[in-house]
């Protein structure tokens, strides 16, 4: 799986390329499925910019988002803190949602974390557990009766700096162990995000790109659009796959 995340927490100043509407995040996500993306995440966004949990943005998302994109792609959104700064509202809001999204990301190492996740598995909506490296997420998590039955694992490696990103990601998914058995999605962020989706590739692991994790090509060009790095990914994926299928490392590991 390769998800596409669409915009995350950048606004207006990070560019026009960066959609922000219903109807530029349904074009984009249309366009990153049609380049290989078989998953899509995304922060609905008030008309002002800012990241919300409101029912009738998260709706009007999630509904522009699936007119556009095929069958069995699944559409997911944030519940970070940012986007509802009161712990305690957070599930509440999920609770006056009245369109669902297929899942959403819970980070784990915010506070409410447990009881945005229960909310969401009331409502039948998946759950990612967003796992960042840097915090107590991992400990929390081993620790959670709600693990068994989330839906995946985010290993979000939050090292930015593209020599130490790929060592910080193998001590994140160390710290996970056995992630109560779930699959997991390994991705980076900013400098660190090529070497960790390498990584991804050469371990057979879940990954995702998008505009919300880089914004330039593993070039260093800047991205004309999710799709471009969408394929780019793609590639990227594939070549550290192949290439750790050709040369495994010789004690067998």
């Amino acid at each position: 799986m390769v998800q596409v995340c669409l915009n995350g927490a950048r606004g207006a100043l990070d560019g026009a390329v960066v959609p922000l509407s219903p109807g530029a995040l349904a074009d984009s996500a249309a366009e990153a499925v049609a380049a290989g993306a078989t998953d899509v995440h995304v922060h609905p966004k008030t008309p002002c910019g800012r990241d919300t949990l409101s029912p009738r943005v998260v709706a009007a998302t999630v509904e522009a988002i699936r007119a556009r994109v095929p069958a069995p792609v699944r559409v997911g959104v944030t519940t970070g803190a940012w986007a509802e700064q009161d712990p305690s509202a957070r599930p509440d809001r999920i609770r006056s949602w009245t369109v669902l999204p297929d899942h959403a990301s819970v980070n784990w190492h915010e506070p409410g974390a447990e009881e945005t996740a229960a909310a969401l598995i009331d409502r039948g909506v998946g759950v990612e557990a967003g796992i960042w490296s840097g915090t107590d997420g991992a400990a929390r998590f081993a620790r959670s009766p709600l693990g068994p039955r989330v839906l995946r694992v985010l290993a979000e490696v939050t090292d930015r700096d593209a020599t130490t990103a790929e060592d910080s990601a193998l001590a994140l998914l160390a710290g996970l162990g056995s992630a109560h058995g779930r699959p997991v999605l390994l991705h980076g962020e900013d400098d660190g995000t090529w070497p960790v989706l390498r990584l991804a590739g050469r371990l057979g692991l879940a990954t995702r790109i998008g505009l919300e994790d880089t914004l330039l090509l593993p070039d260093g060009r800047p991205a004309g659009s999710n799709a471009e790095l969408i394929a780019a990914g793609l590639l990227q994926w594939n070549s550290a796959r192949h290439e750790s299928r050709d040369h495994p490392p010789r004690d067998g590991s």
